[in-house]
């Protein structure tokens, strides 16, 4: 099973909100995924998103893919943490 980290869409029209979630690759856009690890809201202005590194790791060690969108948050997550 290959397993990819990407957005999960939720919301109405007009008002996205997205979920940052562990899936399997064969799996639809907004289908049943396996864990969620943060949400991301296009709408807000500055820090629009949040993400679990830790559970990020977790998968990114057993081989999961990030999206590039995904991939672009989680290196943001990491320079805010070591800043921080």
């Amino acid at each position: 099973m290959a397993v990819s980290i990407r957005l999960n869409r939720k919301g109405t029209k007009d008002r996205p909100y997205y979920k940052i979630v562990a899936v399997d690759s064969r799996k639809r856009r907004d289908g049943r995924y396996i864990e969620q690890l943060g949400t991301y809201d296009p709408l807000l202005e500055g820090t629009n998103f949040t993400i679990d590194l830790a559970i990020a790791d977790k998968w990114l060690a057993v081989g999961a893919k990030p999206s590039e969108t995904v991939n672009s948050m989680i290196r943001k997550a990491r320079t805010a943490a070591a800043k921080a």
